[in-house]
């Protein structure tokens, strides 16, 4: 059975954060390095959580909320309306979407998210920020060239479709409702919700399918 030396640990503390460099970035490097040298956890793991929150815990989240605005035309005028008050009845609420703004994509707008300035975004339905949302050249090109952008993730548009990009901000964040797929009539909110992607709700993803995971 595993044991606790808080001695031992607190000499653990005190010898990591001595090597720990100053720049946030580099001090979470330098940290998950020392926690696998000294064997309290693995590469492996950190990136398996990572991967888990960024792919499946959080935009779970929203997948809910959109699958709900498909199947209940008096919540989609709520989160339409005020998104952060409509998502409190899914207990999501937090300082991250406290001023929570939904978009809707229709058969003639496509809507685009963007931090132009840092990288706001509302983790606590989408999880944490994919690396592209974050780089300079995603951040730049989205505004200048959309269509460009979009195209690199497979999204062809075409002239008849109006873009809106929207530049989030750390008073201000956005989620995009995408449209529903078609043929998903007799899909309930569950399965619905296993339909939209994270990239759907950033508003890199358009055409959503109805095929469900482990169907042929």
């Amino acid at each position: 059975m595993a044991t606790f030396d808080t001695e031992k640990a607190a000499e653990i503390h005190r010898e990591l954060h001595s090597h720990l460099p100053s720049e946030p970035a580099l001090r979470v490097k330098a940290l998950e390095s020392l926690m696998v040298e000294k064997g309290l956890t693995t590469s492996e793991t950190i990136n398996s959580w990572v991967e888990a929150y960024s792919e499946e815990i959080g935009p779970k989240r929203g997948a809910l909320v959109v699958a709900r605005s498909w199947i209940d035309p008096e919540f989609k005028a709520r989160l339409l309306g005020d998104a952060a008050e409509a998502i409190k009845e899914f207990g999501f609420e937090g300082n991250a979407t406290g001023h929570l703004k939904a978009v809707e994509n229709t058969a003639d707008v496509h809507n685009l998210v963007v931090c132009t300035l840092c990288s706001c975004y509302p983790f606590s339905i989408l999880g944490i920020a994919p690396n592209w949302y974050k780089i300079a050249a995603y951040r730049s090109r989205a505004v200048r060239d959309p269509r460009g952008v979009l195209a690199e993730f497979g999204v062809s548009l075409g002239t008849n479709i109006q873009v809106r990009v929207w530049d989030s901000t750390a008073e201000l964040r956005y989620v995009v409702i995408p449209q529903r797929p078609a043929n998903t009539e007799e899909l309930n909110e569950e399965d619905l919700a296993k339909l939209v992607t994270r990239n759907s709700m950033i508003g890199t993803d358009r055409v959503l399918t109805a095929s469900l995971e482990g169907e042929s």
